[in-house]
């Protein structure tokens, strides 16, 4: 039938119309008719199946043209921006699957004979109208700063401080989306209402957060490596000034550690263990966009920070080629946001002090810890009236027991005081259509618990954002800062102990005259010529120094975003970091340093540091999703930055006019003048490319390759590949059988990263015009040079292999949620100071000749335990397990030791050492087994005691002169004799695992986070002990636990007996535990209900108690486990008088209108 009306249809059209025969034997009317007729037949009769996803009509056209024999006349332009179109039937009319896929589409047709027209409607003129709203929680409170977009569109508002919001928008087919962090997105279709109250739900999981990762963002679901991100409003809630102190603990794998406590110590983190021995294993920073190697962190306010991503594995780090290979960090800013004007102020003012002194010795234990050992001298100075003194005893006089119970000077009452802190903030943001800002300030002072020590900084930040265009924007970031430093760190050695602060007031007599000798300057009774090292008082000390370190930081970046289409944008960018530093020192005639006695007299020094580092960054960005699955992200881009620092110092000595202080140099002694410039170029190339099907297989592959100035040509270039795959296993439907799994996902990664962390051009053997050097040549007066090393123009970058394989689940809708990874990696190439062959004239020089392996396992778990609409309890845990291992040093050698000086008598000492096969930095000593015994003793017919010929010495140089009492050791190779063959492996610095754990309880409007940190398994080497319980020298103050010596009445096995300490050595003594559990950090508030401060004109308002270091749990007897005053890769762990940290208490008060 169907065959029979196309024919009759066909031979009538060629009757009448297309053989042009005349048609006056058939009026036009029935003419007209039959054409009507026969096309609607024919249209009818087609029966038409199509099944397409989003392709474009003009594809459209040509598979109805196969089905149907049909033309399609249309103009290109006319159909260019037309919707793809998705459509499945099955043998429904032409007619009907037209109608179907132009309804929207603002496309007309019509069907004459076999073609069928597609023309352009006109576009009727849309009436928006104002939808208005307001956007609550699930408590029913207003959102201030909700996003409030019209979905397909580009118009975007924000609710104001009482959750209201108005948008224009076309009522009658749009669709609003209601987003804020933390908050489900929402989506609300119109559907003719004008007024849309919106409730938005509290997100229960994390897989729809943005973290921000290398040139881009990524949504935490659809990641291939191993990133990890922080949540800000707990970080805020610690009562202190730099992010990096409230960040150890928080994130798994990641070690903060700091060699001091003081206020404005600098920290030093280390992501997955340390890939280098010998440079530096601190990650790099990118901070708005801008690679920074060593920031000046204490410039930024955490109030200003948005967010913290940490990226560990080479998937994500390799991108940044050279300086990937020791971690991320990247930190983002707050931007301004659309909407009307917001200030916001947060301020808090609290106390601090010292959760721990030293034990020390009271006058009588002192007094008679000074007669044992400088006998009759010590007598005469403390007990003139003892009797065994004889003839020259004082009747009357003093004895020992005079001083049981007196009423001392304690020193570190006199130099620790409870300290003031304070940080206030307040920032002002906003926007309007294509013009957001913000401008912050912050003001900070934190004196320190060691009285002349402190930190200020004076903070302000500006950040600009305009869209010029629908293609074109534009945005500025500027950061100022300075900062000032107060007094010296208390662990620096200066020649002689009363110059280090710590040492001095351990060490010092425990007077019993306090009104005089609080102000007496030296100690004529034990020094009347100022010739002992304790002798100086370290009050008067640290009262009249003068030490201050002041630095003016300013960070700029710009940088001008153009979409040349929806997937494809241009980014170039422009950065610039300037500090300048200036640290001045000066010491007085009352100061140990300046002192008459010291042959420099009143002093001072001053050095000015400035570093310069320019950056030009230009990315171009595709994103694309097509055929609905498919979905892929290249980026590609070029780098050139440059980096210069020039340093001056000056020392002058016999300052004449000390009142003028550091103002009155140029009248001094010039002693030593120092002056150096300095400066690197790194050009780079990179490329990234994101794929994913179906949200389902995500694949990633990285390549950078970077140029550096710091190496010789030919090892200038190196290049860094990284490949990364995960499958989200929840989304396959055998998964979707096991409801209480709602995430699953598997990933795996493998990358190459660099270490660019050398000195500028170490291939070069540098040249040294020292004075000394000079001479006489043709009656006139020489500067000589000398060689000072030999250059190696071999050397190349350090390269670290790294392997990732991680999971990532979810339970119970993601309530619980899970991420655990394993890593390994190896870092080739290691610079090392290599010994040379004789002949060469050098003894080392710098190779690329060491190996050393990291690998471990991550834990990181995140619940939500009770979530009510009055109260919700959350928790979050983290742990990390790192073992490293030297795989090789330089040729031939099996072991690398490092010494550590603290005093004169510990500058030849080799504490640390890395062995093939065994952690980088382990602990070397003597094992210490305690004193030697009566027993080990024979006794002579003189009364005197000889060693046992079978008893090895303990290094004493005469066996005669061991006596009981002394230290004694173990002897590890059985030749009775005490050496440096003797030495093993004492203790591991290195902790077994680390991590930190928290819960955040919500009641009502109270809010309350308690966070602790832990660490297991390190060891600490304690130098205190060294000098302070066993060591010491004469006149000298000791810890309280030395009262419990050797004596013959006491034969303990623990503490050696007065003068019976040995050699200065480093032995198993004095490793402790290290390990700890901190309770960091607990905060307190109330957030006002909005119905209190509506009236008021105040959008929310909090008032807060918090606090930082409340306890720490330890078997370490030093002031705290968490210490390292020497820190270098090789030499973690080390205890000498380190600034104690401080337990803090703050109220505070936030309130934005």
């Amino acid at each position: 039938m169907y065959q029979l009306i196309t024919a009759s249809r066909d031979k009538l059209m060629e009757l009448f119309l297309l053989k042009n025969r005349p048609l006056q034997r058939v009026p036009k009317t029935v003419s007209l008719i039959l054409l009507l007729f026969f096309t609607s037949v024919s249209i009818k009769a087609q029966q038409v199946t199509v099944d397409v996803n989003k392709v474009p009509l003009k594809e459209l056209f040509r598979v109805l043209r196969v089905q149907t024999g049909f033309d399609f006349l249309y103009a290109n332009e006319d159909i260019q921006n037309a919707k793809p179109v998705s459509l499945n039937v099955k043998n429904e009319t032409l007619k009907s699957v037209l109608d179907k896929s132009l309804s929207g589409q603002q496309l007309s047709y019509s069907i004459v004979g076999k073609s069928v027209t597609v023309k352009k409607t006109n576009t009727p003129t849309i009436r928006n109208e104002k939808i208005t709203g307001k956007v609550t929680d699930s408590k029913g409170e207003p959102i201030p700063g909700v996003s409030v977009k019209l979905k397909d569109g580009t118009a975007s508002v924000v609710t104001n401080t009482n959750g209201d919001y108005v948008i224009e928008a076309p009522n009658s087919a749009a669709t609003l989306v209601f987003s804020y962090l933390g908050f489900t997105t929402e989506e609300r279709p119109l559907q003719g209402r004008i007024v849309q109250n919106v409730t938005l739900q509290e997100s229960t999981t994390g897989l729809d957060q943005v973290l921000v990762v290398g040139y881009g963002t990524v949504k935490k679901s659809d990641l291939t490596g191993s990133v990890s991100s922080v949540k800000m409003e707990d970080l805020q809630k610690a009562p202190v000034l730099s992010f990096e102190d409230a960040l150890g603990g928080r994130i798994a794998g990641v070690q903060v550690t700091s060699s001091e406590g003081g206020p404005g110590a600098e920290n030093n983190i280390v992501i997955r263990g340390g890939n280098s021995i010998t440079q530096s294993n601190s990650p790099l920073y990118i901070i708005d966009g801008f690679p920074i190697e060593n920031p000046a962190n204490n410039a930024i306010s955490n109030e200003d920070i948005e967010s913290i991503t940490v990226l560990k594995d080479a998937s994500s780090t390799a991108i940044y080629g050279s300086r990937g290979a020791n971690g991320v960090i990247v930190i983002t800013t707050k931007q301004g946001k659309v909407g009307k004007p917001v200030i916001n102020f947060n301020g808090y003012y609290g106390i601090q002090n010292n959760i721990k002194q030293m034990d020390l010795l009271d006058p009588y234990e002192y007094v008679k810890l000074q007669i044992e050992m400088v006998g009759n001298a010590a007598k005469q100075t403390y007990t003139p009236g003892d009797p065994s003194l004889g003839a020259t005893a004082i009747p009357g006089g003093r004895e020992l027991e005079y001083y049981r119970n007196q009423p001392y000077v304690n020193w570190q009452d006199q130099i620790y005081h409870t300290a003031p802190m304070q940080n206030y903030n307040l920032s002002l943001s906003g926007g309007k259509d294509q013009t957001r800002y913000s401008i912050s300030g912050s003001l900070a002072d934190q004196k320190g618990t060691i009285i002349g020590s402190g930190f200020k900084r004076y903070q302000g930040r500006f950040v600009f954002n305009q869209g010029v265009s629908e293609k074109l924007s534009f945005n500025l970031n500027v950061n100022y800062a300075r900062t000032e430093n107060f007094g010296s760190s208390p662990s620096m050695y200066g020649g002689s102990f009363s110059n280090s602060l710590l040492y001095a007031v351990w060490g010092y007599r425990p007077a019993i005259s306090p009104n005089s000798t609080l102000e007496q300057q030296l100690d004529s009774e034990i020094d009347p010529d100022g010739q002992v090292g304790y002798a100086f008082n370290p009050l008067l000390s640290v009262q009249n120094e003068t030490v201050k370190s002041s630095d003016n930081n300013i960070t700029a970046n710009a940088f001008i975003d153009y979409k040349f289409s929806k997937d494809l944008t241009l980014k170039v960018s422009g950065g610039l970091t300037h500090s300048a530093r200036i640290n001045d020192a000066f010491y007085n005639s009352r100061t140990g340093r300046g002192a008459p006695t010291n042959i420099f007299g009143p002093n001072g020094q001053i050095a000015n540091l400035a570093l310069y580092n320019l950056l030009n960054e230009n990315t171009l960005t595709y994103r694309k999703i097509w055929k609905r699955w498919n979905s892929i992200n290249i980026v590609g881009g070029f780098t050139a930055q440059k980096y210069n620092v020039r340093n001056n110092s000056l020392m002058v000595i016999q300052v004449p006019n000390e009142n003028l202080g550091i103002n009155d140099l140029d009248n001094g002694q010039p002693y030593n003048i120092g002056s150096s410039s300095s400066g690197n170029f790194l050009n780079s190339y990179f490329g990234r490319v994101n794929y994913a099907y179906k949200s389902k297989i995500m694949l990633t592959a990285t390549f950078r390759a970077d140029g550096s100035s710091k190496f010789a040509e030919g090892n200038k270039w190196s290049y860094f590949p990284s490949g990364a795959v995960a499958w989200t296993i929840s989304r396959e439907k055998f998964m979707q059988k096991i409801p209480q799994i709602s995430n699953a996902k598997i990933r795996t990664s493998f990358g190459v990263t660099g270490n660019n962390r050398v000195s500028d051009f170490p291939y070069l053997s540098p040249v040294n015009f020292a004075i000394d050097r000079s001479y006489a040549f043709g009656n006139q007066y020489m500067q000589g040079a000398v060689p000072g090393g030999l250059g190696n123009r071999n050397l190349q970058w350090e390269t670290t292999s790294t392997y990732d394989a991680g999971i990532d689940l979810g339970f119970f809708k993601n309530r619980v949620e899970i991420t655990a990874d394993y890593y390994r990696k190896v870092t080739s190439d290691l610079l090392l100071n290599a010994d040379l062959p004789s002949h060469i004239g050098f003894a080392r020089a710098f190779k690329n000749v060491g190996k050393v392996e990291n690998s471990g396992i991550e834990l990181e778990v995140s619940s939500r335990n009770i979530v009510s609409k009055s109260f919700s309890w959350s928790s979050s845990f983290n742990i990390a397990f790192n073992r490293n291992k030297v795989l090789a040093l330089t040729q031939g050698q099996d072991n690398l030791q490092t010494a550590v000086a603290f005093d004169v008598n510990s500058a030849g000492l080799y504490p640390y050492i890395a062995i093939v096969g065994q952690p980088v930095a382990q602990f070397f000593g003597y094992k210490w087994v305690g004193n030697y015994q009566l027993s080990d003793f024979d006794r002579l017919p003189d009364g005197n005691f000889a060693l046992k010929s079978n008893v090895p010495t303990n290094g004493t140089p005469s066996r005669t002169a061991i006596k009981p009492g002394d230290i004694k050791y173990e002897d590890m190779n059985g030749d009775l004799a005490m050496t440096t063959a003797d030495r093993v492996v004492i203790g591991n610095p290195n902790p077994d695992f680390i991590g930190g754990f928290s819960n955040n309880f919500n009641y009502k409007n109270f809010d309350l986070n308690v966070f602790f940190q832990f660490s297991v398994g390190n060891d600490v080497l304690n130098a205190n002990r060294m000098v302070f319980e066993g060591m010491g020298a004469n006149w000298q103050n000791s810890f309280a636990s030395f009262a419990n010596r050797w004596t013959p009445e006491n034969p303990n096995n623990e503490i050696n007996r007065a003068n019976g300490g040995g050699i200065q050595a480093y032995s198993s003594r004095i490793i402790e535990d290290g390990s700890f559990l901190r309770l960091k950090t607990v905060a307190l508030g109330y957030t006002f209900p909005k119905r209190w401060l509506s009236a008021m004109k105040v959008n929310t308002a909090r008032v807060y108690l918090s606090a930082q270091n409340l306890a720490v749990w330890s078997k370490y007897k030093g002031s705290d486990p968490e210490v390292s005053t020497r820190n270098t890769p090789l030499t973690p762990g080390f205890d000498f008088a380190a600034y104690p940290r401080a337990r803090t208490v703050t109220f505070g008060f936030n309130f934005s209108f």
